[in-house]
């Protein structure tokens, strides 16, 4: 299975992805790296891996439709299998969605439908609530509305700050989301 990862900033899940599927010796590969932000440290990450990479910005192009074109050529140049989001910042829109219908994952950090959004885990310590988490699900046409495959609860210690609280999320998704994709290729390519 030919997985690409898209991301917008720092890359610790596609270096979690990344490492996972080296050491469990999985019929999977990742074939590509796209970013939206030529700063971000995700592309320093990928060439540490030697995995190919793009960055164009949305703003190059007059639309989305043109930018999610572009994409979708660069996906069928490299024959994806599926789309795994890691951290990418941008709503998918119909284009990709259209051609890559159930095969294109996102990680969240909440448990959804609680929290959606760009700032779950803030939004989570804010609220005061004693549990959160991690949301695995695959992408619709809303916003973190899609099917869920997967949810692990964190709870929220009492001296928790909002640094620790993001530690502990981070360590199950790096924990659960190879686990996730790692099922998805053993089962051909969808969890139900």
């Amino acid at each position: 299975m030919r997985i690409a990862v898209f991301a917008s900033g720092n890359g610790s899940n596609f270096q979690a992805l990344a490492d996972y599927l080296s050491k469990k010796g999985l019929e999977a590969s990742i074939d590509w790296l796209f970013c939206d932000q030529p700063a971000a440290y995700v592309l320093k990450r990928a060439v540490a891996l030697d995995v190919p990479a793009d960055c164009f910005s949305p703003k190059e192009f007059e639309s989305k439709k043109e930018y999610e074109e572009a994409i979708l050529h660069k996906l069928k140049e490299k024959k994806i299998d599926l789309i795994v989001l890691a951290g990418y910042m941008r709503i998918i829109g119909p284009v990709l969605l259209e051609n890559y219908d159930k095969r294109i994952i996102n990680i969240h950090p909440s448990l959804l439908p609680s929290f959606p959004g760009l700032h779950g885990i803030r939004d989570a310590f804010e609220a005061g609530v004693k549990e959160t988490g991690v949301t695995i699900h695959y992408i619709d046409q809303g916003v973190d509305t899609g099917p869920i495959i997967r949810q692990e609860k964190v709870r929220i210690e009492q001296e928790d700050t909002f640094d620790s609280l993001e530690e502990k999320i981070h360590r199950v998704e790096h924990r659960i989301y190879p686990e996730v994709i790692s099922e998805i290729i053993e089962n051909g390519g969808y969890l139900k």
